[in-house]
């Protein structure tokens, strides 16, 4: 059964939530990682071809993030107001809308692999490589949309250990058959890129085995009722007021960075080279912070169905401590290691200066970067997801980009980096703010009902 997150101390409920996931988070690194590097011992064509996947994977991974985000929205928030029957009913049209959107990326994406990747960029003798992997990747698809769904479910009943463990044994399963099946170990056949789509396919269906087995027998969160369509369409217009969102600001970010690599380029090969660097010590840096984000939103979904606005406002207030005090700690260690950091990656003077200098600024604001996704996070537990839109918006659009064109013909690169740093002490600031106004608000609501009812 659902665990109830509105009663109780509200930093322990945080910390027993935020824990499980850095484990999560950290295996889902690991996933990627493994990929690329086993993918890399086959030849430079085969990883130029998986490195023009990854802007496709990202960009239906972010759609069915934002399924799961919407999905754990209503999910907890129907927790919080105690209707188990309601639970029920909205994960299970949640996962069946899962399904629905499977069948849809499935059909657009085998019919428009060559096209679509063309477009990219993707030369003749890169193409048939790409074909090879995404045609057995797409057909799997339903391993992936489900179980994302189906882990943010059990996460809405306040379980952030059993999706962790899940999330870990794909990684380890994942790391476990790509050598096997891209290299023919152990008397496998040597399937190259094809075994790295299938050792992700492989990996993928363990989750969702284990979040459909979770979801029934321990948390008791389906319905085996199929739903009427009017009910279905209900909860899905429901979920996708949320999840649309979502996977719209879940897709600004990486299309941001993007541009800004552009910009970068223009300072010179070392300089895309340690901006990747750097930002690959930066994601090891935030998983704590990105922790704290998921699991901000069972406790703010929760409580919101509960109208316990008290609650969520103590949990923004102990988040902000956390972001500033993790951030600060995290500049420190960043600014004293990061020659070595960098160095472990690169061993080119002129890439390991850059990294630095980039380690040097930006670690300032991680308590901002960190509020800002808390706070998405909780607008979109409220279902009010217009504010995590307009946050992304202002930050990437309005502060980030603008800014980092001006700053890099003012100052140089550093100017790049000073922009990313100012961009999300800003917006974290009024992120922080804005959280706290509309708690404010609907405490105050919710009271005045309380009254009047009472009158």
């Amino acid at each position: 059964m659902a665990t109830s997150l509105i009663e109780g101390n509200v930093g322990a409920h945080l910390r027993r939530l935020a824990l499980p996931m850095i484990g999560g988070i950290f295996a889902l690194v690991a996933f990627n990682l493994a990929d690329t590097y086993f993918v890399g011992q086959l030849g430079t064509e085969q990883l130029a071809a998986i490195s023009f996947t990854f802007p496709v994977v990202l960009t239906l991974g972010n759609l069915a993030m934002g399924l799961g985000i919407g999905a754990a929205s209503v999910i907890a928030r129907a927790i919080g107001e105690g209707d188990h029957s309601r639970v029920q009913r909205f994960t299970t049209n949640s996962l069946i809308l899962a399904l629905v959107a499977v069948a849809l990326f499935v059909t657009v994406g085998l019919f428009t692999i060559d096209p679509l990747f063309t477009a990219l960029g993707a030369t003749p003798e890169t193409l048939p490589l790409i074909r090879d992997y995404m045609q057995i990747w797409y057909f799997g698809m339903i391993f992936l949309v489900v179980p994302m769904v189906g882990n943010n479910a059990i996460r809405a009943a306040g379980n952030t250990a059993t999706p962790s463990l899940i999330m870990t044994t794909a990684a380890v399963v994942n790391i476990a058959l790509d050598p096997l099946l891209i290299f023919g170990w152990a008397g496998f056949p040597a399937l190259a890129l094809k075994g790295a789509a299938l050792a992700t396919v492989g990996s993928r269906a363990v989750t969702l085995v284990a979040s459909l087995l979770v979801l029934h027998f321990k948390e008791h969160l389906l319905s085996l009722r199929f739903p009427r369509p009017r009910e279905m369409f209900w909860c899905w217009k429901d979920i996708l007021h949320v999840g649309v969102p979502a996977a719209m600001t879940q897709m600004i970010n990486p299309i941001s960075i993007g541009v800004i690599t552009s910009l970068i380029a223009s300072f010179g090969a070392q300089a895309v080279a340690a901006f990747g660097v750097a930002t690959r010590v930066e994601s090891l840096a935030l998983i704590v912070l990105m922790a704290l984000a998921a699991s901000i939103g069972p406790f703010v979904g929760q409580n919101s169905g509960a109208h316990r606005y008290d609650r969520i406002q103590r949990s923004l207030q102990l988040s902000l401590w956390f972001c500033i005090g993790w951030g600060l700690l995290t500049a420190c260690l960043l600014a004293l290691s990061a020659p070595q950091l960098a160095s472990l990656f690169n061993g080119d003077p002129e890439v390991i200066a850059i990294a630095v200098r980039y380690l040097w600024i930006v670690p300032i604001s991680y308590g901002g970067a960190g509020i800002i996704q808390v706070a998405s996070s909780a607008f979109n537990a409220l279902g009010k997801p217009l504010p995590s839109v307009v946050m992304t918006v202002i930050r990437m659009g309005v502060l980030y980009v603008p800014l980092a064109y001006v700053g890099a013909n003012w100052v140089g690169i550093s100017g790049v980096f000073g922009a990313a740093c100012l961009s999300n002490l800003v917006v974290g600031i009024g992120a922080y703010l804005w959280n706290q106004r509309t708690c404010t608000a609907k405490r105050a609501a919710a009271l005045a009902v309380k009254v009047a009812v009472t009158e």
